[in-house]
């Protein structure tokens, strides 16, 4: 497929230039590239994804890969009537090993005016593992993407959703029933790649009722009983209405996994939560739960809660020996898309000189008082 040029470029990624957005286009490190958010122009959602993916094309030759070695995507859309659109586009550019996926649908706008679909997408090198896993006797999933990509030590989960892999149809059920089905799924997987729920270091959650969020965790809990992999958990509209909740995730396999609790803001000792871990630190890898800053004085100031948001997550890095220079990719929870610009403004002030990768979506909230919340990944 054609390419689309390096001025056209400019255009389709969501960073209109290092100066005007705190963002980077993509990021390679530790064996894998991160791509900003992209987004692109076009009459409809089908032009629109194409475009996207042109762009993510582009981008990935500019730093030594392709399409072809795409381990993950997020995809958010405006309407779910687009996900069928969206998946006609996916099967002509991948007919064969799609990479993992996970898509949402979100109310708030995306990266542009008119934006239909947005890209969030993480590849392997040129030359670097990418293995499909599927378990034994499971169908492959009915779009097209795949259940799980593997290179090297680490393990991409699609967005798992309550499925019957043997023949594809939806398990429904309560809250608590669908997460059963989701993270039992999720152990097969983990282990045809030779892994176990206890490698899991990164977990994004998304639910369709934040009502349901205590039940989700009360059943999620418990396949972590020690150091449960770093999460963030935000509400989304999911690909069909059966489905009360969606869960992708990163593991990577290594004996030197620890779990990362930094210190109180007074000094004292930090506490480990039932649900998440503060931070996992694996090789060379952090990976930092999404955090918020709300306090009981800056309800509604989305630029003081990014600044308290950027001092704890500040602190968890540097209970691991990190810094904000180390810092690779990072995604963003913002309940109202209008005050991205009070987010940005805070956000930059942390970073010494280059910034990561960035994914924003637009999705409410767990707690009721925040405005704005982040999860991070950071390489030494």
């Amino acid at each position: 497929m054609r390419l689309i040029s390096a001025l056209a470029l400019i255009v389709f990624i969501a960073v209109p230039t290092f100066a005007e957005s705190p963002v980077k286009a993509a990021v390679k490190s530790d064996g894998l590239v991160y791509l900003s958010s992209v987004v692109a122009p076009g009459a409809d959602v089908t032009a629109q994804t194409t475009a996207a993916l042109e762009a993510v094309a582009a981008t990935l030759k500019a730093e030594g890969s392709t399409l072809a070695n795409v381990a993950n995507v997020a995809v958010v859309l405006k309407s779910a009537a687009d996900g069928a659109a969206v998946n006609a586009v996916f099967a002509k550019y991948w007919p064969k090993d799609p990479p993992a996926r996970t898509t949402i649908i979100v109310d708030q706008p995306l990266a542009s005016a008119g934006a239909l679909v947005e890209l969030s997408v993480t590849a392997v090198p040129t030359g670097g593992e990418r293995t499909v896993v599927l378990p034994t006797g499971w169908l492959k999933p009915p779009g097209p993407y795949s259940y799980g990509i593997k290179s090297g030590n680490t393990l991409f989960l699609a967005g798992l959703v309550s499925r019957n892999t043997t023949d594809n149809t939806n398990i429904t059920g309560d809250m608590t029933a669908q997460t059963k089905t989701v993270m039992t799924m999720a152990g097969a997987i983990l282990g045809a790649a030779g892994m176990t729920l206890a490698d899991v270091a990164s977990s994004r959650v998304f639910i369709a009722d934040a009502a349901g969020f205590q039940a989700m965790n009360s059943e999620y809990r418990t396949y972590f009983p020690s150091a449960p992999p770093a999460r963030a958990t935000a509400k989304a509209t999911l690909p069909n209405a059966d489905y009360l909740l969606e869960v992708a995730m990163v593991a990577v396999k290594d004996p030197g996994r620890k779990a990362i609790v930094p210190p109180n803001a007074d000094g004292t000792p930090g506490r480990a939560g039932a649900n998440l871990s503060p931070a996992i630190q694996v090789g060379r890898r952090l990976y930092v739960a999404g955090m918020t800053g709300n306090t009981p004085t800056n309800k509604g100031d989305v630029a003081a809660q990014t600044r308290e948001m950027m001092t704890r997550l500040g602190r968890a890095l540097t209970a691991a020996g990190y810094t904000w220079a180390d810092v690779v990719e990072a995604t963003a929870f913002l309940p109202d898309m209008s005050q991205a610009a009070q987010m940005d403004t805070a956000y930059r002030a942390v970073f010494p000189k280059a910034f990561p990768v960035r994914f924003t979506m637009g999705t409410p909230l767990m707690g009721a008082e925040a405005s704005v919340e982040m999860m991070l990944t950071a390489v030494k």
